[in-house]
């Protein structure tokens, strides 16, 4: 994980008796649902009192008036707090910040993490995910590979880099937009994944027309201005091709490993090559290759490979002698009806339909990149004492 430690200096209540004490130590293990970390470092509890014996009063202040997960915060201060032996009721008062605890807190965060939490010093994982061409279902597999590794533990996050393709939300069911906190961003949480994209911003089927500089400051954003906090894994959808996002995205994140996506089809995976051969020009590395609408086999037994077969293994095959290293094949995931329907309703495969074709192949390319193949011996932790 990228090991940032907890923001400092945030205020806690004084509290009074021992059951306030013992209940405002309970609320340690509340986690604040969109920032990740417990209510109590971040200044949200204003007061813990008794107001009667085995009765208590919480006071929570919320970031903002209409923060969007008020009652899961409400609820589990509740449940904390009833927890504590000796406590027969538990009330909870919201109240909302300041602007000077909103400045407070979000200083607070900028100052607990580096300007750049993914650069060559971090500890996450980041996994770009690239195509030669559209069409391929890139997005798709991202989404899948987010949830199928937050599923086994990881702590991960999602950047929707495809800025002017962006589908990330849709596939992910997410339909809100991020919280701020002064110039910080939260982002959404779905399915156990930190996702952000350009189109949480944007009204509904509004096109993005941006050259270059554009793409390249709302990329810088994503990493520099989005509050991720610990990531074990961080995955990048890029768009196709090898244009400027791709490029950006080598420079803003320089330990990034490329995951090539293409079809079976050879002529597709001649172009999906060019996309990993980028990686020879930006000193990237390619963690391996995704083989999407592999052949797939009918209640019959017959296998229609409607897009041909081999494509990723080509791909894998002429990326290892370009770049002189083993590039593998990570998987082929076949044509699976479920896989589209999880993307139309905004359900991953992976977790609505963990048994279908798709879902299994998707599962275990996970659980190949779930696994590191350098080893972190002798990397510094980014840690200070408390």
């Amino acid at each position: 994980m990228s090991g940032a430690p907890a923001p400092r200096g945030l205020p806690r209540p004084e509290v009074t008796t021992d059951l306030a004490r013992a209940v405002l130590a309970a609320l340690d293990d509340v986690v604040d649902p969109e920032i990740r970390r417990p209510v109590t470092e971040l200044g949200m509890v204003r007061a813990v009192e008794e107001t009667a014996p085995g009765a208590v009063r919480v006071t929570v202040l919320l970031t903002i008036e209409g923060c969007p997960l008020r009652g899961t915060i409400q609820a589990d201060v509740v449940a904390a707090a009833r927890r504590v032996p000796g406590v027969v009721e538990a009330e909870v008062v919201l109240g909302v910040m300041t602007p000077a605890e909103r400045a407070a807190l979000q200083e607070a965060l900028r100052a607990s993490r580096p300007a750049n939490p993914f650069g060559p010093d971090s500890l996450t994982r980041v996994l770009a995910v690239a195509s030669g061409k559209g069409g391929v279902g890139k997005s798709s597999v991202t989404a899948n590979l987010a949830v199928a590794l937050a599923a086994r533990g990881l702590a991960v996050g999602l950047i929707d880099a495809d800025v002017h393709g962006y589908s990330i939300p849709g596939l992910l069911g997410i339909s809100g937009s991020p919280t701020r906190v002064g110039e910080l961003i939260l982002p959404p949480v779905s399915r156990g994944v930190k996702v952000i994209s350009i189109g949480m911003f944007l009204d509904a089927d509004r096109p993005v027309a941006w050259r270059g500089p554009m793409l390249h400051r709302a990329l810088e954003q994503f990493v520099t201005d989005v509050h991720w906090g610990d990531l074990d894994v961080l995955l990048v959808d890029l768009p196709p091709g090898t244009g400027d996002i791709a490029i950006s995205t080598a420079q803003l994140l320089p330990a990034s490993e490329l995951v090539v996506v293409t079809t079976p089809q050879h002529a597709a995976a001649q172009v999906a090559a060019r996309a990993g051969q980028l990686a020879e020009q930006t000193g990237q590395t390619v963690a391996g290759v995704v083989e999407n609408m592999g052949p797939m086999t009918l209640p019959d037994g017959t296998v229609l490979d409607v897009f041909g077969a081999g494509g990723g293994a080509e791909v894998a095959k002429r990326l290892s002698g370009v770049l002189g290293t083993d590039v593998p094949l990570l998987g082929s995931v076949p044509l699976d009806p479920a896989l589209r329907r999880g993307g139309d309703a905004g359900d991953p495969v992976v977790l609505g339909a963990p048994d279908s074709p798709a879902a299994r192949a998707l599962a275990d390319v996970a659980a190949r990149l779930a696994v590191r193949s350098q080893s972190l011996r002798g990397r510094g932790l980014p840690l200070r004492p408390r």
